[in-house]
């Protein structure tokens, strides 16, 4: 148990090297067109530049759309004026990231519910990861994008390529605080399964329990976990 503990430890401290990248400052310097113009948050010129022709899916070095800056940024009415303009709501950067993950990631959920009345499927496979936005939500216990996610029909007991499932992640990538507890809650009261174990065949009780969070154990006893 220590052994899993240890390394999930080691995984949390090595995640944001894969974490979804936002543009950076020498990148917004070259931005052009309609990234420039996503980046700045500017809806007028966004259906300008369409209506002149420009492609709504152009891509950036990193593979984001215009679309993808938007979110990042938290431009609501940018983002509403790509996908009226034709834009992919389902793009995805050169991580796999789309724009459902990242306002998750940024826990921005009139963003996150402006993509999903956009078209947006909350059941992408997204990330380095293979995980979906709903794992990476309930890593960072943003408890009200786990609600909408779930209310739009994200996939409960998806597992990714570290074997783990929304429910794990919130125990052991999580701190056991309210807005984890309050997350790894929501997930049960949905349905997901409490007993599905990680690669070494512990369960989400026994992790809760090996990590001393005496509150998820709690709900997940109170749900049948094992």
């Amino acid at each position: 148990m220590r052994i899993v503990l240890a390394f999930a430890s080691l995984l949390a401290s090595a995640l944001p090297a894969l974490a979804q990248i936002p543009p950076g400052a020498a990148e917004l310097r070259i931005y052009a067109g309609l990234h420039a113009a996503a980046a700045k948050g500017d809806s007028a010129e966004i259906a300008r530049l369409i209506a002149a022709g420009e492609k709504p899916n152009v891509q950036d070095a990193h593979g984001r759309t215009p679309l993808h800056v938007a979110a990042h940024f938290g431009h609501q009415a940018a983002a509403q004026a790509l996908l009226k303009g034709g834009a992919n709501p389902n793009a995805l950067d050169a991580q796999r990231y789309d724009i459902v993950t990242i306002a998750s990631v940024n826990n921005d959920v009139p963003m996150l519910r402006l993509a999903l009345a956009g078209g947006c499927d909350p059941k992408a496979i997204t990330s380095p990861y293979q995980g979906t936005a709903l794992i990476a939500a309930a890593h960072l216990g943003h408890t009200q994008v786990v609600r909408v996610l779930i209310a739009a029909g994200a996939p409960l007991d998806h597992v990714n390529n570290l074997g783990w499932t929304a429910l794990i992640e919130s125990i052991v990538l999580g701190n056991g605080g309210k807005n984890h507890t309050d997350t790894l809650e929501a997930l049960v009261k949905a349905g997901a399964n409490v007993n599905i174990a990680d690669r070494q065949g512990v369960t989400p009780l026994g992790l809760a329990k090996s990590r001393g969070y005496g509150e998820m154990a709690r709900i997940l006893e109170a749900a049948g976990a094992k």
